[in-house]
């Protein structure tokens, strides 16, 4: 997953519709009723999109942003990018509201919790807007009409045999996640601990939660060091927790523990290079961006839609050169 505000157009002609019915001496509820329904299926056509990130912070949808920009330019639509600072509900939910209000035409959203966003995504659908998922989901798939992700419990397998590998099949190991409720990140610790009993010398310990904090993450898994000196190896499920993660052992001087992060963020490749991490699982977040808009306007322009899986790639300073189109951007 992972982890950044111009406003969109609003819709003046519902305001302006349901204005006339009203003031109309001849004009009844009912005819007011479809002006507006008429303007939303307006506005649902129109060439305005929205990418509502899971947070501004993280390169990842910041990478997704410059996907999600190039395609629908491409295309010749508008597109809106923003998110909260926080990969937090709380903060999203305002957000997806005021899109809602602007309507446009259809929404990539990475829903930062798979139930606290299925009431503010339901009320965009019944605006009319064409809803795609993007990364993450809610558990009610009914609201979108596609969803763009990479396979997650491939990806936490993935992890699981690359840290086998790294630390000899044997020793403590455990995932460090943000939170739990979210959808991407579930999946990778399902891949990951179904993977890990492959190797009957391997012990994992209970997960520990950090949130998308990376200074939460060092204390987290320092403690965890302290308490388990035979502690081998750890599964960071995000770019954020694996930064945090870096930091807490770089501290603890534990230079031994292999650690395996999952994305490609410039600041984990160049941990990568350095030896700090073993390995890294990456996604193609562009490319998640770019399937998202062409959804949309498939949606938006009457042609079917589908939800797709994108690639993923296990990143090690010896391929990192001949992978280079997997590192993630800070900017476009």
């Amino acid at each position: 997953m992972r982890r950044k505000v111009p406003p969109l157009i609003a819709m003046f002609a519902v305001i302006a519709l349901a204005g006339c019915g009203s003031s109309s001496s001849s004009s009844s509820p009912t005819t007011a009723a479809a002006a507006t329904n008429s303007a939303k299926s307006s506005g649902s056509s129109s060439k305005s999109l929205a990418l509502i990130q899971g947070t501004k912070a993280d390169n990842f949808y910041v990478t997704m942003g410059c996907g999600a920009k190039a395609e629908a330019a491409k295309l010749g639509y508008s597109i809106s990018v923003q998110g909260p600072a926080d990969f937090a509900a709380p903060e999203q939910i305002p957000i997806v509201d005021a899109i809602t209000a602007q309507h446009p035409g259809a929404v990539l959203i990475a829903p930062t919790d798979t139930h606290a966003l299925i009431a503010p995504m339901q009320q965009m659908k019944n605006a009319g807007i064409k809803v795609i998922q993007v990364d993450t989901t809610v558990s009610d798939p009914s609201i979108a009409v596609a969803s763009i992700s990479s396979n997650n419990i491939e990806g936490g397998a993935k992890a699981a045999d690359e840290l086998a590998k790294e630390i000899g099949d044997k020793g403590s190991v455990i995932v460090m996640n943000e939170q739990a409720g979210v959808s991407t990140t579930e999946a990778r610790i399902q891949g990951f601990l179904q993977e890990i009993k492959k190797y009957p010398n391997i012990k994992p310990l209970p997960t520990q939660y950090v949130g998308d904090n990376p200074a939460k993450a060092a204390q987290a898994i320092t403690a965890v060091y302290a308490a388990h000196p035979d502690l081998a190896g750890v599964f960071a499920t995000n770019v954020l927790v694996a930064q945090g993660v870096d930091t807490g052992l770089k501290t603890a001087h534990a230079s031994k523990i292999k650690i395996i992060g999952y994305d490609a963020d410039p600041t984990q490749v160049a941990d990568l290079k350095s030896g700090v991490v073993s390995a890294l699982i990456a996604q193609e977040p562009y490319q998640e961006g770019v399937d998202g808009v062409e959804q949309a306007v498939n949606a938006l322009t009457g042609k079917p839609t589908q939800s797709l899986l994108t690639g993923l790639a296990v990143l090690t300073r010896s391929n990192l050169s001949s992978m280079s189109q997997y590192v993630y951007k800070s900017s476009c």
